[in-house]
């Protein structure tokens, strides 16, 4: 264990041998160790990459996107959200296959609680690095627990501007969350306004491979109004296109004190990719919701307890019980009741 400690570090830092730890120990054992490192250092001139998976690096042993594990995950495992599987597999795909890409990949997701916007980010991060959301190049922030009070904000601008600089100057394929976006405070976001634009070096650094995801319930309501406006004139909910909800949601999101995004640059200059719509969910999505929660706690699905459950949901309008209130969000715990 104490020598992968030693080796680790050292592949991790390409190759920077420390000497010096050497000159404080007695001179046979120093033969000793140096008759070890010099084997040692051989063994790594001819195997070099097999111990890179010792630790994470910021290599493709670590990064490596697979388009079709994205693809499968969002089609077997996200319900109800056919624009937003179709606009992020279509953004995330364009920028990792891209070898030069202008400026890093800056996505928006907004919807109601429980539609999934969480749970995107986790399957982003499952398909590009190999330890998911538990990589150190996958960096999760919430303005409750990271950024709670307004009259820190000069100070939480600061260290969020040191934070990315960075982890980007360690790994430039490093991906930022930023959670509950509309209960950010105004103002904050548009402190890496820099980060995000078309700059090829910012300081001796590039930010262009890196990824940015702001998860917001802002936009919502416009969200749902237009599902509902689909629903009540007859029309299949596949209908409904990225351009039917593009533009209400760009514009609810920028007029909105509480949008975490009010009046910012990053809108103004154009520098958010994808306003990416999260649909709000419908009782069959409940259904596959908790299909898919009791297949993952390795139990055969009991198709009766899941019906109980879902039909034990909120839904809205209250007269009509089309949406979820709570979408998938609390499907774990209410099933409990329910098995």
């Amino acid at each position: 264990m104490r020598l992968r400690w030693m080796l680790v570090p050292l592949l991790c830092a390409q190759w920077s041998l420390m000497i010096s730890t050497a000159e404080a120990i007695e001179p046979i054992t120093t033969s000793v160790a140096v008759g070890i490192a010099a084997a040692v250092t051989g063994f790594l001139a001819r195997y070099r990459n097999v111990l890179y998976y010792f630790q994470e690096c910021c290599r493709p042993e670590w990064i490596s996107y697979n388009k079709t594990g994205l693809e499968v995950d969002l089609q077997d495992k996200l319900f109800g959200q056919h624009v937003a599987s179709r606009v992020i597999l279509k953004a995330v795909t364009g920028f990792m296959t891209n070898k030069d890409p202008k400026k890093p990949l800056v996505l928006s997701l907004h919807g109601w609680t429980g539609t999934g916007k969480n749970f995107v980010s986790q399957l982003i991060a499952k398909n590009i690095y190999q330890r998911g959301m538990l990589s150190s190049f996958v960096h999760l922030f919430t303005a409750t627990a990271h950024f709670p009070h307004e009259a820190e904000l000069r100070v939480y601008k600061s260290q969020l501007q040191q934070w990315i600089r960075g982890n980007v100057s360690a790994c430039p394929r490093s991906m930022f969350i930023f959670d509950e976006m509309d209960k950010m405070h105004p103002g904050l976001i548009d402190s890496i306004k820099p980060y995000l634009d078309y700059y090829e070096i910012l300081d001796g650094v590039s930010y262009r491979k890196a990824i940015f995801i702001f998860l917001s319930n802002n936009g919502g309501e416009n969200i749902v109004q237009v599902a509902l406006d689909f629903w009540r004139a007859g029309r299949d909910r596949e209908e409904i296109e990225l351009k039917d909800l593009e533009t209400a949601l760009a514009l609810s999101v920028f007029n909105n004190k509480n949008s975490g995004f009010w009046h910012t640059n990053l809108i103004d200059k154009n520098l958010v990719d994808c306003f990416v719509p999260f649909l709000p969910l419908e009782y069959k999505h409940v259904v596959q919701c908790g299909r898919a929660e009791m297949i993952s706690r390795d139990l055969t699905p009991d198709e009766d307890a899941i019906k109980d459950m879902a039909h034990d949901m909120t839904y809205f309008p209250p007269e009509e019980r089309i949406f979820s209130t709570k979408g998938c969000k609390v499907i774990s715990s209410r099933l409990d009741f329910f098995i």
